[in-house]
């Protein structure tokens, strides 16, 4: 007879020695590698018309500044005065100027100029104001205090009367300076003037960065204040200034042609758009196209980096995507 307490248990299937848990379902794994900021400011970058109009021209602009040649093999210093205000014509295409210079020749000649000046300029107060931005809003104290005093002297002086003032005492008709004293002079001028706005765009990027979680880890392992500055402020902090850096070269091309037009820039016989709308205005009337197409060629290069760095600056921002 069989023991009664087994009639109540319940039997229940032997579980098969392979039996084993379904494993979970794990979707597709992207082997694409994790982009960061400029990756994205890339991806973006690559979808818009607008970059690669802009990036296109100023790539043509700097192959004449470097290469004007290859553009324009004909004179832009000398010319021959049976052919004064010629109109355009195959053998020149812009037509001559009043000593019988080839337009054409001096507008292609004169971005070199226009570009070295605005590119170092550039180059001149990124690298002041930066520095004197990190060093403002790093240290902070009255080392923040002093130099954010300083720049607001410079932030005081109108852009044009200061650059007439520094360049007429410097560069006034009683000295005679070289083509690169002359350039100098004009580079120094915009870099004095322009250097505290770069100086707040980078102490307000290192305020708010200098108090991150990566930078306090940096600072508590043991971090000079020098690495903490390279290795992690100074990356996270060049977006801003890329953004104005590109725009401002196009604002300092506009620059030194006014101040050439002027009178107190660059000077013949240093070939520049800003010198060729100076001496073409006199003959407006009866030559036009020795002030338009220099005039063109400012504006399309002006704007050109103009557009680029709204280009980058919406890129960069992730609130405009």
């Amino acid at each position: 007879m069989s023991d009664p307490s087994t009639a109540s248990i319940v039997s229940t299937p032997a579980a098969h020695p392979t039996d084993s848990p379904a494993p979970a379902t794990q979707g597709p794994q992207s082997n694409e590698k994790p982009r960061g900021l400029l990756g994205d400011a890339w991806r973006d970058l690559r979808r818009k018309p607008l970059f690669w109009i802009s990036a296109t021209l100023i790539v043509v602009f700097l192959l004449m500044a470097a290469f004007p040649a290859l553009f324009a093999p004909g004179d832009a210093v000398n010319g021959s005065l049976s052919r004064s205000l010629d109109k355009p014509s195959a053998n020149g295409w812009f037509g001559y100027d009043v000593q019988g210079r080839d337009v054409y020749a001096r507008v292609i000649y004169g971005a070199r100029a226009s570009i070295v000046v605005a590119v170092l300029s550039v180059l001149g107060t990124l690298l002041v104001g930066g520095t004197m931005g990190i060093i403002a809003g790093y240290r902070g104290g009255w080392v923040d205090g002093l130099l954010s005093r300083i720049a607001d002297v410079f932030f005081g002086l109108p852009f044009v009367l200061g650059a007439i003032v520094i360049l007429t005492t410097f560069n006034g008709s009683g000295t005679s300076n070289s083509k690169a004293e002359i350039m100098g002079l004009v580079i120094v001028s915009l870099t004095v003037l322009s250097w505290p706005v770069v100086m707040r765009l980078m102490r307000s990027s290192v305020l708010a960065t200098k108090e991150a979680d990566y930078i306090v880890a940096a600072r508590a392992l043991g971090a000079g204040t020098g690495r903490i500055i390279l290795k992690h402020l100074l990356p996270n902090c060049l977006a801003p200034l890329l953004v104005y850096g590109t725009i401002m070269v196009g604002s300092f091309i506009g620059a030194e042609a006014t101040l050439s037009f002027l009178g107190v820039g660059l000077k013949s016989p240093v070939v520049s758009w800003g010198i060729m709308i100076s001496d073409g205005q006199q003959f407006i009337r009866v030559a036009p196209g020795l002030v338009f197409f220099p005039a063109a060629f400012l504006v399309t290069a002006v704007l050109s980096f103009v557009m680029l760095g709204e280009a980058v600056r919406e890129a960069l921002d992730p609130k405009l995507r």
